[in-house]
């Protein structure tokens, strides 16, 4: 499911104008992704959370120029869903059944 496809669910489901819905959304985003910039993690219940996740200082290799490289400490964006959403979808039909998803 795309963006688009999200907004035009909550469109149908609320009757608020798809563009509100739009401006929405990306204000979410935004805020979500200046707080995790600012250190700050989000947390929502019921859905899970936002949080960094420090990686240590590693050596890397660079293949072509057949060289290693010092990577240093970083920290990335991370996403913890949370134990109600986890066991739903857990026990979700799609999950209970041999499909698989597709790749885009």
């Amino acid at each position: 499911m795309r963006k688009a496809d999200v907004v035009n669910k909550v469109a149908e489901k609320t009757g608020i104008p798809k563009v509100d819905i739009l401006v929405i959304l990306e204000s979410y985003f935004k805020k979500v992704k200046q707080s995790l910039v600012e250190g700050e993690p989000v947390f929502i219940r019921g859905f899970g959370s936002f949080q960094l996740k420090k990686r240590a200082a590693k050596i890397g290799r660079n293949i072509k120029a057949n060289s290693f490289v010092q990577i240093p400490e970083h920290f990335i964006p991370s996403f913890k869903p949370a134990k109600e959403f986890t066991s739903a979808v857990k026990e979700s039909p799609y999950a209970l059944s041999e499909h698989k998803p597709e790749q885009e």
